[in-house]
């Protein structure tokens, strides 16, 4: 990432890597699940992430089933289908469907009682249950600065690619409520804020 090939650099989200890590975080927000629902993005995630999702739920003994969405009329019935099928939690995977579609998510996953953990702690801020990730907010900031770098004559090649330092936890506490969920007191500690 320090040194980009060709005329390319940018910013990395980091979103595959901290798929897992939500993962985590979604376990021990809904003690005692045995069934958490994967919503992806086809076009976006690989099957790879998906595996190493897969693959952390059965070292814990909990089944993991994956649900499709690739356009925003599917991904209200993605999610009903989660619910149908047993999943008593929905890790939402980062994509820009998914980001640029949220309130389709938060509303259903709230309408199923289906707790759900997302990409970016924007989310949890506008209704959603978990947010955990860097702010999309900072992540536009890193992309201006480069941009202002390349208008003022830097090659991209000579831009290291960026990743974000931060990664905030944020719990709504309101969401859970409406869900009927309690949420584990040594979570709620660790947030780095909490909505009530």
């Amino acid at each position: 990432l320090a040194r980009p090939v060709g005329n390319i650099t940018g910013v990395s989200i980091l979103a595959p890597e901290l798929n897992g890590k939500r993962q985590d975080l979604l376990m021990e927000a809904v003690p005692g699940v045995r069934r958490i629902a994967v919503l992806i993005d086809p076009s976006n995630n690989r099957p790879e992430e998906v595996q190493a999702l897969r693959d952390g739920a059965r070292a814990r003994n909990i089944e993991l089933a994956v649900f499709s969405a690739g356009a925003p009329d599917l991904i209200a019935p993605a999610i009903d289908e989660a619910k149908a099928s047993g999943a008593t939690a929905l890790n939402v995977l980062a994509t820009p469907l998914f980001s640029f579609n949220r309130h389709i998510v938060i509303d259903q996953a709230t309408a199923t009682r289906l707790p759900a953990i997302h990409a970016w702690p924007e989310i949890a801020e506008e209704g959603g249950f978990i947010g955990y990730g860097p702010r999309l907010t900072t992540i536009y900031r890193q992309i201006a600065r480069q941009l202002v770098k390349v208008l003022r004559g830097v090659k991209p090649a000579d831009i290291p690619v960026e990743q974000p330092t931060n990664f905030e936890l944020i719990i709504n506490l309101q969401a859970a409520k409406a869900i009927g969920l309690s949420v584990p007191a040594l979570l709620v500690a660790r947030a780095d804020k909490v909505i009530e």
